[in-house]
């Protein structure tokens, strides 16, 4: 149990370090420009007037300098606290997706030494030294064997049936992990939904409230929030719901094989019956 504590440890440890690693790389992201200029800023410079009589009609007005702002600038304000949660939502779900594909491994799971050397045992009639490994091993095949062999002693069946209670209740276990992919697959673009529907609503706000018909500029900040809500949302949607379904596949395919190669194994104790259940 403190090797499995332990290994759950460095499990969150390594999770926790990507989770720094990856906020390093989104903070360091270059700033591309992206330039905004006023509605007077690209217009030319107006034309000397009919009754100028003077040279000046040939000058033109300087532009007004464009007001630069980066688009990362531009998105972090234009998303706001929707934008805060969607981020904090987005290293939830690379947490959990890291935490998943290092429990979800073959080595974890299915060890192949751990196998060979059960065999092993098994082919030399060491019983106890079989459900000994079994025992101490910490893997899901050890423990669902380590179920089997101790209740060998009240029957064949009644030993399967402790090695399919194992493994339901490893892959329910592993079901509720993967259950916190789906649910950010599910909540993300919901709340990209309701940032569309806020920013709408501070256009529409704007437009109603407007003494004169508003200018494109001054709805622009209710229709970024909305587009860029509803962006962030799917983007932090559509990669937990894919990471979810390659996840299920593997521990179900993982799982299948587990049992499969179990239920080999203790076929070999189904022949030995009760002496072969005390000596384990």
């Amino acid at each position: 149990m403190l090797s499995r504590l332990s290994g759950q440890r460095r499990i969150w440890q390594a999770t926790s370090l990507m989770m720094v690693i990856m906020a390093m790389l989104i903070a360091s992201v270059p700033n591309a420009g992206w330039a905004f200029q006023d509605d007077g800023a690209t217009e030319s410079a107006p034309a000397a007037t009919e009754n100028a009589a003077d040279d000046s009609a040939t000058e033109a007005e300087a532009p007004a300098t464009a007001a630069r702002e980066t688009m990362l600038s531009w998105m972090i304000r234009s998303s706001g606290y929707f934008g805060a949660v969607l981020l904090l939502i987005s290293f939830i779900m690379v947490a959990v997706i890291m935490m998943n594909l290092l429990q979800v491994r073959r080595d974890n799971l299915l060890p192949e030494e751990f196998v060979i050397a059960f065999e092993e045992k098994l082919t030399a009639k060491d019983y106890q030294g079989a459900y000994e490994i079994a025992r101490s091993d910490e893997s899901l095949i050890a423990r669902v064997l380590a179920a089997g062999l101790g209740r060998l002693n009240r029957g064949y069946e009644e030993a399967i049936e402790g090695m399919q209670e194992v493994g339901e209740e490893e892959s329910m276990m592993m079901e509720h992990r993967l259950s916190y992919l789906a649910l950010i697959g599910s909540i993300a673009p919901m709340i990209g939904l309701m940032g569309t529907v806020w920013g709408m609503i501070q256009s529409f706000r704007e437009i109603s409230t407007a003494a004169t018909a508003p200018k494109p500029k001054d709805l622009a900040d209710g229709i970024s929030t909305a587009l860029f809500t509803t962006l962030e949302g799917l983007v932090v949607a559509i990669p937990a719901i894919i990471a979810y379904g390659l996840l299920r596949n593997r521990v179900s395919r993982l799982l299948l094989e587990v049992g499969r190669v179990s239920e080999g194994l203790m076929a070999r104790f189904s022949a030995v019956g009760k002496a072969g259940t005390e000596k384990a």
